[in-house]
């Protein structure tokens, strides 16, 4: 019961943490379309995460008297929670202590990156509660003579392809436990685990070849044990069968549509993007790790500095946190060394493993007079890839501030509540609760939106306007007369189709033919002409691009539409009161991710507007509002 009540103490206090610090709306960045493809059951960008999907669709049903953001921003922090808790029951029962346990689920669950990911509605919290059930398993897998445990654990280890191929980062940690019982390895069942994990990551990647083997691997390894494991895992994967059956009813968010065989392969292999190979290497290795220096240097007291920049006193922090992570790993290795292995191999994989398998380019901060000028750099700063190694981190640290309390005669749970530091070192820099950043993307869509003609086509530029946009139409119900034409998804074949089916702004052969994809937005701005419809540029468009869609353009409000070269001080002016209205003059903090500054700045534009020459050519504004 004790062990229970330390396990259960520390993913309360976490889920409690998240609870006071969630967002409360849609935040920027995939959550705005995974929101809304969960609202309608649709496929969100490649792999297009199937399981993810399903799971909080029907978790907010469950929360139906919240509102459905809040609703599956809820289903992330129980995620977390609950990947806390399993994290302090087995490292209860490695070291005996209930001080240590909850430490462990507590520093682990409170670093910057993990935090985050739990207060929002993003993939990447679900998948650590993935992993950490994967490890939990194969744990109870190496302590049990029969299979039930390993054909549980290789369920998990393929239920990541339709989740997110990030938790098979803890499956070599899973494979380990299970073969290793602290007496003799069961070679048997490593290699049971070993293909399916390779089968997992055949299909993921939609390798035939690595499937096969994997496959092969799993029977070879005896059929008594390896036929169950092999359709348990078929059982976990068949949930990508909901790709293919939902793109057949074509629903709102759809990206990659797989309605065929192919566009299934396409879409999970994720052959819309450039998938980096491991080699060559994008950039210098010093550079990648640089990257993870930076990111891990952002872990424990982010409110101390909360910019890319380094702070005396926020890395004096992550340097205390690293001595107490030495500290308990020396702990760790003297009381349980089966789990000590596990916790080493998932830090070694979450680090060194993510760092090299995904071969990252410079992260956006990083480098700068360094690097060339035209680097080719990360959209974001990709701290989130590396959780699993934060989380492994954190076990330790945990671990650690109890044993240092002990080493100076203070009680255990003294060196409990170091580990809860973080929780004050990193809230004010976390927190989503604060404005104007809680309400900047419902009020950028909304406010884009509103300043749309009826019926217009709005040409957005990004993720961030697109999908803050899908969210407000497709969630909050906001203007669904107007039709968002992403430009950056033009190049691709299923998203010119999708315009010519759903709104009959391309041809036919305009849909095969693709010159770039400026000339793919000139064509449909031309189909939107042809059916009476306003050609419309969100105010994220620089001239240039505006050109490249009409000759002259209104400001108005948070867009350009075309027409003369004017401004509607009228409607600017309204637009500007609205925007006062919902965020006052409150400026964003200051943040490792400069997306709130940014559109905190261009929600400044149409006040802006309001107070210039009605006849003032609309072009020459590009300097004080847009600041791509």
């Amino acid at each position: 019961m004790k062990r229970l009540d330390a396990a259960a103490g520390g993913a309360v206090v976490l889920l409690l943490v998240y609870a006071f610090t969630l967002a409360p709306d849609v935040t920027f960045w995939d959550a705005g379309e995974f929101i809304a493809a969960a609202r309608g059951l649709g496929i969100p960008h490649p792999p297009g995460t199937p399981l993810f999907i399903l799971l909080i669709n029907a978790w907010a049903k469950v929360w139906f008297f919240l509102p459905f953001a809040v609703a599956t921003n809820v289903f992330s922090a129980a995620a977390t929670a609950l990947a806390a808790f399993v994290t302090a029951r087995l490292v209860r029962r490695a070291t005996g202590s209930a001080a240590m346990s909850f430490a462990a689920a507590v520093a682990a669950g409170s670093m910057s990156s993990v935090w985050l990911n739990a207060t929002e509605t993003e993939v990447y919290a679900a998948s650590l509660a993935l992993g950490v059930l994967m490890i939990w398993s194969a744990e109870r897998a190496g302590r049990m003579p029969d299979d039930r445990w390993t054909w549980l654990t290789a369920y998990l280890i393929a239920l990541s392809v339709p989740l997110h191929l990030s938790a098979l980062v803890a499956a070599p940690v899973a494979i380990a436990l299970a073969a290793y019982s602290g007496e003799e390895i069961r070679w048997r069942r490593g290699v049971l685990l070993a293909g399916v994990l390779l089968l997992a990551m055949g299909v993921g990647r939609m390798s035939l070849w690595m499937a096969i083997v994997g496959a092969v691997v799993v029977l070879g390894s005896g059929i008594r044990a390896g036929a169950p494991a092999l359709t348990v895992s078929a059982l976990a994967i068949s949930a990508l069968a909901f790709l293919y059956v939902r793109a057949q009813h074509d629903p709102a968010i759809n990206q990659g549509d797989p309605d065929t065989w192919q566009a299934l392969v396409d879409m999970v292999a994720r052959r819309q993007y450039d998938v980096s190979p491991v080699w060559p290497r994008k950039t210098a290795l010093w550079v990648q790790l640089g990257n993870l220096g930076q990111y891990a240097d952002w872990q424990w007291a982010l409110s101390l500095g909360p910019t890319v920049m380094p702070s005396v006193l926020r890395t004096l922090f992550t340097v205390v946190f690293i001595a107490l992570a030495y500290r308990g790993a020396a702990v760790h290795w003297r009381l349980d060394r089966r789990s000590f292995i596990a916790v080493a191999g998932l830090l070694v994989c979450g680090a060194l493993g993510v760092l090299v398998y995904l071969n990252l380019n410079p992260g956006p901060s990083i480098g700068w007079g360094i690097l060339p000028a035209t680097a080719a750099r990360e959209a974001r700063e990709r701290d989130y890839f590396f959780v699993f190694a934060f989380w492994a981190w954190g076990i330790w640290a945990g671990i650690g501030a109890v044993a240092f309390a002990r080493r100076r005669s203070r009680p255990a749970w003294a060196g409990a509540l170091i580990a809860c530091l973080p929780i004050a070192l990193n809230w004010r820099a976390v927190t989503r609760r604060m404005e104007p950043e809680a309400s900047l993307p419902r009020t950028l869509a909304e406010g884009i939106l509103l300043s749309t003609p009826a019926n217009g086509v709005l040409f957005v530029v990004g993720d961030n306007d697109s999908y803050s946009l899908w969210y407000s139409q497709q969630v909050r119900d906001v203007r669904r007369d107007v039709t968002v034409i992403t430009i950056p998804l033009l190049p691709t074949h299923w998203y010119r189709a999708q315009i010519a089916r759903r709104f009959m702004l391309l041809d036919s052969s305009q849909v095969q033919r693709f010159d770039g994809r400026m000339e793919v937005a000139a064509r449909i701005a031309n189909g939107a002409r042809s059916r009476g419809r306003p050609v419309v540029a969100a105010i994220t468009l620089n001239s240039r691009e505006r050109e490249r869609l009409g000759a002259s353009w209104t400001a108005r409000g948070m867009v350009y539409v075309e027409g003369a070269d004017s401004i509607d001080v009228a409607g600017a002016r309204r637009v500007a009161s609205w925007v006062s209205a919902r965020l006052g003059s409150r400026l964003p903090r200051e943040s490792i991710d400069p997306v709130n500054s940014y559109f905190r700045r261009t929600l400044n534009c149409p006040e802006q507007f309001a107070t210039t020459q009605q006849n003032a050519d609309s072009t020459r504004l590009d300097s004080a509002c847009n600041y791509r």
